[in-house]
């Protein structure tokens, strides 16, 4: 039994109850599925995901989870799932490196933002379209995606841009991932 979506607060502070479309939000995470890495590391890391992925969502603490293979892949997800919904929460678990977040070798970087010719910026522009509003959380639950200053260029330009919290990890966090 899938726990059911979290009602935004309502307007009038009453709790009327909320029909789809109209105040639910969910929460997302979307993680590497590639197993691309080191072999051995990589393998562990990636299976570590999906099964905390599942994990995650039988506690209720996500509403629905995917396995990336791609930037593209994990945005058009994103940009898709439950598409009524208002996103309270994204979740990238994964792996990163100063200014950067990665599926696979794919980068996903400030470029994206920035750079409004960056080939993920419309479905970053569209995601932005259904967060919930600036309580919303974009948490990169990677490596040093935050770390040195390229990744604290790239902090403040995704809350800019998104107009929500953002969290990621400044340090190699191994996978324990919090």
């Amino acid at each position: 039994s899938r726990p059911a979506p979290r009602p935004a607060a309502s307007a009038d502070g009453r709790g009327a109850r909320p029909t789809p479309g109209d105040g639910l939000t969910v929460k997302l995470l979307v993680y590497d599925a590639t197993f691309v890495g080191r072999p051995f590391v990589q393998a562990g890391l990636t299976s570590s995901w999906i099964i905390g992925g599942a994990l995650y969502r039988g506690l209720g603490r996500i509403d629905a989870s995917f396995g990336a293979s791609s930037w593209e892949d994990a945005l058009a997800w994103l940009c898709s799932v439950q598409p009524k919904e208002r996103i309270d929460e994204i979740q990238f678990w994964g792996h990163g490196t100063w200014g950067r977040a990665l599926v696979a070798r794919d980068v996903l970087d400030v470029d994206a933002v920035l750079d409004e010719r960056h080939s993920r910026h419309a479905d970053l522009r569209a995601l932005r379209a259904r967060l919930s509003g600036p309580d919303a959380l974009w948490w990169f639950r990677t490596c040093e995606t935050f770390g040195r200053p390229a990744g604290q260029r790239f902090a403040m330009a995704w809350a800019r841009f998104f107009g929500c919290r953002v969290a990621g990890h400044t340090y190699v966090i191994g996978p324990w991932q919090s």
